[in-house]
């Protein structure tokens, strides 16, 4: 179960930077909208991207979720992405984190390949106050 303070993050409109290992074990960055269940991370992305194609070959990744209103107040996740999830409940996924962060649906001109929702288990979280 994710604690309180994480969920609230990362239910809010704030940019996470997710974090996912290259082929050569080098980390690489990249920021992202965020979202979560009671027991995972979730981030949205397509099927085309290199991240998603690292999460595929190596699933460790770890998600910062940063306070729009506080920078200095974060969360840190370690994980592994558990399940991929594609079709419908992707697609209307994106909608629903544009919807927090735009006001507005996605723009389908902007999906170029299959959208999919990366679920993330945390084994350890720290957060900053």
């Amino acid at each position: 179960m994710l604690d309180e303070r994480t969920r609230a993050l990362a239910k809010g409109v704030n940019f996470a930077s997710l974090t996912t290992l290259r082929k050569d074990g080098s980390p690489t960055a990249q920021v992202m909208w965020v979202d979560c269940d009671d027991e995972h991370i979730l981030i949205n992305t397509e099927i085309h991207r290199l991240k998603f194609r690292h999460m595929q070959r190596d699933p460790r990744v770890a998600v910062l979720i940063i306070d729009s209103a506080d920078p200095y107040h974060y969360a840190e996740v370690r994980g592994e992405v558990v399940e991929f999830i594609h079709g419908p409940a992707a697609r209307a996924h994106i909608d629903e984190l544009s919807q927090r962060y735009f006001g507005r649906p996605y723009i389908p001109e902007q999906i170029e390949s299959e959208r999919v929702i990366c679920r993330i288990r945390p084994y350890a979280t720290k957060e900053k106050a």
